[in-house]
């Protein structure tokens, strides 16, 4: 699998991001949703997640979009059989080739552990709710 992920990766040294490729070809229509097979699966260290995001030029070139928006692929997943996917929804009728381009992921460290408490009030100021910022 190592080899399959060093072929299908693309890295250009400016981005901390690795673009995922299809495995496939893939033919959708308007309306249509897909599971996109990208070819890979990998064994993420304890305590790291993948964010997997479309590219930025995934909707201009294809008209697809990501269902989950992003999707987070955690440790546990890393049977032989536990492949990448990218869940496409198109808008328009589509051809994917297999090796194009459709996604990108990077590797996080897990969030830390967290406590919430419930309070009656922040104590802040307000900064004028949703859409305020860089209004005048």
């Amino acid at each position: 699998m190592n080899e399959r992920l060093e072929r299908l990766a693309y890295v250009d040294g400016r981005s901390d991001w690795i673009d995922l490729r299809a495995a496939e070809d893939v033919a959708m229509q308007a309306g249509e949703f897909r599971l996109i097979p990208l070819g890979v699966a990998m064994e993420l260290p304890e305590g790291y997640e993948a964010h997997v995001v479309p590219r930025s030029s995934t909707y201009k070139n294809f008209g697809i979009i990501q269902t989950n928006h992003m999707g987070v692929i955690d440790e546990s997943y890393c049977g032989d059989h536990d492949q990448w996917y990218f869940p496409a929804y198109a808008l328009r009728d589509t051809q994917i080739r297999e090796g194009d381009r459709i996604c990108q992921f990077r590797i996080m460290e897990h969030q830390p552990v967290i406590r919430f408490e419930e309070v009656e009030s922040l104590g802040h100021k307000d900064r004028g709710g949703i859409g305020s910022t860089g209004r005048k």
